[in-house]
């Protein structure tokens, strides 16, 4: 079957342009390697949790249930968007991994696990978060414990009484360390020290300001590469929590030995479980067939999600896309449309 346009990915990304693209008169499907909706939502560790209220957690169409102010669990987001493919039927074809893109004399061929997808545009909405980033650290081959991502954390059941060390100074790295000093010896290591901001100022949520001011949407991203911030919400107590020096954190150590860690004292110290919450690159390998959509370290080559290099191409929900929103809940939706409104008008000139 030909495709007028076919979405990769049916998270808070695709369901967005899905939603859209509902309102066109284009022939289209989401291909998701999940067996249902939900993203990469369905891979991250069970306690995660928003550190934005519900109210600036919605997608285009559809408020986010329960009290407005309460923060989204993971588990809560993940049937929202269930929920949202259901409520709009967005037609998703689930377990169907995308595994290479090439061009077609009528658009695009998609080579998935068993079948080939042909589309004349195609919008890539697999997001930024979905494939790990581990850094390189001397004597890891060596180790004999457990060096893992916090992609691949789910609970603290397996690492009861044991020594851990969680990598990274962001939002994810600090949830997963003081939820596992409930059960374990835990150290938090950094490249630099851990910056905070206050989740509420003068009693309203940071976010209300970054809304009401309209920070979220300014289109910074067609300008300039917008980076994260490094401030840590303070959603959980963790300074409190760092006070009691369980967790504990350090500079990051310099190497791994057999059975640990070495710091940049040089004190030896043996460790269990390595995780690394070092954040992730773009999983967009499945493009690489198509010359000039990627760079030389895997980025996508775009402005404001249009493809610089491959016509009908485009984006939606990466990171700095257009906005310092453009990766969320609250942001993608904006982008979606403006994308879909795109895809439309090329997809009438070329036809």
């Amino acid at each position: 079957m030909q495709w007028d346009c076919i979405v990769i990915g049916a998270g808070q990304s695709g369901l967005s342009a899905g939603y859209y693209l509902k309102k066109t008169g284009l022939k289209f499907t989401l291909l998701d390697r999940h067996h249902q909706p939900g993203g990469s939502w369905q891979d991250y560790f069970k306690s995660l949790t928003l550190f934005s209220p519900a109210r600036y957690a919605a997608l285009p169409g559809m408020h986010f249930p329960g009290d407005p102010d309460h923060y989204p669990a993971r588990d809560e987001v993940i049937a929202y968007l269930r929920r949202y493919a259901d409520q709009f039927n967005v037609p998703v074809i689930p377990a169907t991994v995308v595994q290479r893109v090439e061009r077609s004399t009528e658009g695009f061929r998609l080579h998935t696990q068993n079948d080939v997808y042909a589309a004349k545009t195609i919008i890539a909405g697999t997001g930024p978060f979905n494939t790990p980033y581990y850094p390189a650290i001397p004597g890891s081959e060596k180790f004999r414990g457990k060096i893992l991502h916090a992609y691949n954390y789910q609970d603290t059941t397996p690492y009861a009484n044991q020594h851990i060390v969680v990598v990274g100074a962001r939002e994810s790295a600090i949830q997963i360390a003081v939820e596992l000093a409930q059960v374990a010896c835990v150290t938090l290591a950094t490249r630099r020290p851990l910056q905070f901001i206050p989740q509420r100022i003068l009693g309203l949520d940071i976010h209300f300001f970054l809304h009401a001011t309209r920070y979220d949407t300014l289109l910074l991203g067609l300008w300039t590469e917008l980076k994260g911030t490094k401030r840590i919400v303070e959603a959980g107590n963790y300074r409190q929590a760092l006070k009691t020096g369980n967790p504990r954190q350090m500079t990051m150590f310099e190497s791994f030995t057999e059975d640990g860690v070495i710091w940049a004292s040089g004190k030896r110290e043996a460790v269990d479980t390595v995780i690394f919450a070092t954040g992730y690159r773009p999983g967009l390998d499945y493009l690489a067939g198509l010359p000039g959509a990627l760079d030389e370290r895997g980025y996508p080559c775009h402005h404001g999600g249009i493809s610089t290099a491959v016509p009908g191409l485009y984006y939606v929900g990466l990171f700095g896309q257009r906005s310092h929103a453009s990766a969320t809940l609250r942001g993608v939706g904006n982008d979606a449309h403006y994308i879909v409104s795109v895809c439309v008008k090329d997809f009438e000139t070329t036809s």
